[in-house]
């Protein structure tokens, strides 16, 4: 499998399992787990933040952000819909990358200041394993409310999404 085709496939699966943690996330109770839904969503924010940061560093565009978290938390339903619409942008994205695109050493500023140069590969993979690192500490939240979180593997998605690889 080519870099770029397992590219696809996992920012196929990063869109996945967010839609399975924002799904699990709107049947938790609003009030009864008020404090816990908000430090979820604080988490999934940074998530996205840090997609937008690399989003605009890969297009070589200033991000705008000052950090790696907005101010206000957004609610479930805007950040979801926000998650979705760069989900899909990456998932374009990396289906238009040739090889010779994705060795290209791109340098950028960081929101503290410092400069960084990375691989748009090296970009790429750095997000789907932030945003995994990240889907689990909200899995983990969920698990302590005693609510079994989404199964967030890839292995579950490459069944889910493709049966047939179940024999």
């Amino acid at each position: 499998m080519s870099t770029s085709k397992i590219l696809i496939s996992l920012f196929n699966y990063k869109s996945w399992a967010n839609e399975e943690i924002f799904a699990a996330l709107k049947n938790l109770n609003q009030v009864d787990h008020k404090n816990e839904l908000h430090s979820a969503i604080r988490i999934l924010n940074h998530i996205y933040v840090v997609d937008r940061i690399f989003n605009a560093n890969l297009q070589g565009i200033k991000h705008g952000f000052t950090s790696t978290n907005t101010v206000e938390t957004p609610s479930l339903e805007n950040l979801w819909k926000d998650v979705h619409e760069t989900d899909s942008w990456y998932i374009k994205y990396v289906s238009e990358l040739d090889q010779n695109q994705l060795q290209d050493d791109l340098s950028f500023t960081f929101v503290d200041s410092d400069t960084g140069k990375m691989s748009r590969e090296e970009m790429l993979f750095h997000l789907i394993t932030h945003g995994g690192y990240h889907r689990g500490a909200v899995g983990r939240i969920l698990a302590q409310l005693s609510i079994a979180p989404p199964r967030d593997v890839f292995t579950k998605f490459l069944h889910d999404t493709e049966p047939t690889r179940r024999i």
